[in-house]
């Protein structure tokens, strides 16, 4: 279901952004664009509105694997009252981020299906977000001899690359490292 009113929405977060600044001291500068010209061109995401984040903070926004764009991004498409299934109607980039990060999935995706093919033993990713699984998931159905089936619960879910026609083989999750200091 489309946004009912891309100007307005557009509007919204330009107004979410620039509290955002004042109050919590970032300086970001940002690109709003609605309707005509927001296409994915990688065909992922079928976005109305495109926020582009530059400025001195956006090292800050795109650290540790993207996680304050992802959570911008997620606390725009809750002031706009989306549906689960519409939240890729808004999309936030910065830096190019999205596009490298699908690119670097990409190569993972062929390195995890090559290891398959060679072992025979499925592979199993860490725990991740479903954007990202869904770019793992695409980029190995182009891939000759494995297919692929996300496994586990919330944030604990992960994505396994299986021979072709072995789902039934056990696996175990991959866990994401933990930084030092924390428990």
């Amino acid at each position: 279901m489309p946004i009912d009113d891309l100007q307005q929405a557009a509007q919204k977060i330009a107004g979410f952004l620039n509290t955002l600044n004042k109050l919590g001291g970032l300086r970001l500068k940002y690109r709003i664009t609605a309707g005509d010209g927001v296409h994915d061109p990688q065909g992922i995401e079928a976005r109305q509105i495109y926020v582009e984040l530059g400025g001195p903070d956006v090292p800050l926004v795109v650290q540790h694997n993207g996680e304050l764009l992802r959570s911008l991004e997620t606390l725009a498409v809750q002031m706009l009252r989306l549906e689960h299934h519409e939240h890729d109607l808004v999309s936030f980039d910065a830096a190019n981020f999205k596009a490298l990060r699908a690119q670097e999935l990409r190569l993972a995706a062929e390195t995890a299906a090559e290891k398959v093919r060679q072992t025979g033993m499925p592979y199993s990713f860490p725990p991740m977000n479903s954007r990202e699984r869904r770019l793992l998931h695409l980029a190995c159905r182009s891939l000759q001899g494995v297919e692929t089936a996300s496994v586990g619960e919330g944030q604990e879910r992960f994505l396994v690359v299986y021979p072709e026609g072995k789902t039934n083989l056990p696996v175990a999750p991959q866990f994401k490292p933990r930084g030092f200091g924390r428990r």
